[in-house]
């Protein structure tokens, strides 16, 4: 296995890292919390995963195009310290492994929500504990060991949802037990298109966000990947045909099968579909479905947070022990760091255990879109930089250029607009602009006072520490 001249070992293959971005993309956000968005918008939800979808390629083409260029540990957070700033750096950086925290809270919540399905009496802060021990664990092993791991949490998955859009559309085309109520004028028999009105409509986009945060994972990667010039733009360009497959294509036959307010979030809409139309062994099947999806989901994350951490402190922007490496070439400070900061679900399942998906999810949002908009801004200003002939080098320039990337910061800043307008998401805004404000103070106590930061020891640190001792 190669070893970067990060420490950190190049292990992961093209198949290893499609299967990655599967893992952040595709999760709890498709098979929980599209329930809560079916309810905020009806039907119209389909157009509003499109527009988001749209908009999330964009911005992996931009993150793309900075990865193949130059493949880096921290990935977008050091393109925005280039690009930006050490300050818009650090908040990016510690912005998105809070976001990877928050939303692995979020993951746990709803597997513990789905072992319900078939343990009701056991409490969820049990389930929780015992995931971030094991996923922990897999996550302390080489970086190949985890990317086989992903590889198949990811394709159980993707069998699956493809399995039950077939097994859908047959319901919709012959019936189930002569019951025929099933058809696609579910989409509009039921107040329409757009039953909620164009408010719902708007303030779905919130919630459906959520849904593709982590995607932006396959950046991450790139410092670990194997010729990320060739795996990097196959991972991107597999983006449309996810959005259209696992979202708009699974939940349309969700919602023609059933009137989309029936579908309720007391778990998975998947499970509950089947399990309403009598077939009580597939309900159990899409069980093990959407925790293999949850538990791939928090795997991808624990991962995404780590190596972002790891290049923050080669930078001088995290603390120096979180550079060190194992003989394997996994940083696995960042590791036990994580599995710490996670431990705080274990405590809100089990004071709050019914409001804590809703809760996270909306503040995940927040920390998702702040991570976007600094990977479209990074590139923007990376782009401005760049002479005629350096753009025409360019191996996977984006598309639209400039006018794609002006809109989706555009379409970004909006999506944050209408988390201000929402009772569900505002009490999330305020703890994003909170946070915001304390890391920048914590910038200019520690990091800008001192101007090298931690970067000395930092670099201290991942040389006493290489794989190769």
């Amino acid at each position: 296995m190669q070893q970067g001249s990060t420490g950190l070992s190049r292990g992961l293959t093209a198949r290893h890292i499609r299967f990655i971005a599967l893992g952040s993309a595709i999760g709890t956000g498709l098979f929980y919390g599209s329930s809560d968005a079916i309810q905020q918008a009806g039907p119209s939800v389909l157009l509003a995963y499109l527009i988001g979808g749209g908009a999330v390629f964009l911005v992996l083409r931009a993150l793309g195009e900075m990865s193949v260029v130059d493949s880096v540990p921290g990935s977008f957070g050091t393109y925005a310290s280039r690009h930006l700033g050490r300050l818009p750096g650090f908040l990016t950086g510690w912005t998105y492994a809070f976001e990877m925290v928050v939303v692995c809270i979020a993951d746990v919540t709803a597997l513990a929500v789905y072992m319900g399905f078939w343990f009701p009496d056991v409490p969820r802060w049990i389930w929780v504990l015992a995931t971030l021990f094991i996923l922990g664990a897999a996550n302390l092993f080489t970086v190949k060991v985890f990317g086989e791991l992903e590889f198949w949490f990811s394709l159980g998955k993707v069998v699956a949802i493809i399995a039950m859009i077939l097994g859908g559309i047959a319901i919709l085309i012959f019936g189930f037990n002569g019951d025929h109520s099933a058809g696609v004028s579910n989409l509009w028999s039921h107040g329409g298109l757009f039953p909620m009105g164009l408010e719902g409509f708007v303030l779905s986009f919130a919630i459906v966000m959520f849904a593709f945060g982590g995607a932006e994972i396959i950046g991450v990667t790139a410092a670990e990947a194997d010729k990320p010039e060739k795996t990097i733009p196959r991972a991107v360009n597999t983006v449309p045909v996810r959005i259209l497959l696992f979202y708009v294509l699974a939940i349309g036959v969700i919602m023609s099968i059933a009137p989309w307010q029936t579908i309720g979030s007391s778990g998975s809409p998947f499970v509950q579909i089947f399990e309403g139309l009598g077939l009580g062994a597939a309900a159990h099947v899409l069980n093990v479905v959407v925790i293999t999806a949850a538990l791939s989901a928090i795997n991808s994350d624990i991962f995404g947070a780590g190596r972002m951490l790891f290049g923050m402190a080669r930078q001088g922007q995290a603390p120096a022990i979180m550079a060190r490496v194992s003989r394997s070439g996994v940083p696995w400070m960042t590791v036990v760091v994580m599995i710490g900061a996670l431990l705080i679900g274990v405590v809100l399942n089990y004071t709050i255990p019914e409001d804590v998906f809703l809760v996270v999810a909306s503040i995940v949002t927040f920390a998702t879109i702040w991570v976007w908009l600094m990977i479209l801004l990074s590139h923007y200003r990376s782009r401005q930089k760049m002479t005629v002939d350096q753009v025409a080098k360019l191996k996977f320039p984006v598309p639209f250029w400039p006018y794609g990337q002006i809109c989706t910061i555009a379409f970004m800043l909006f999506v944050l607009v209408v988390m201000a307008f929402a009772t569900e998401t505002r009490t999330a805004l305020y703890v994003g602009i909170a946070w915001i404000c304390l890391l920048t103070v914590l910038y200019w106590l520690f990091l800008r006072r001192s101007g090298s930061g931690w970067t000395n020891r930092a670099a201290d640190a991942s040389e006493t520490c290489s794989p190769s001792q």
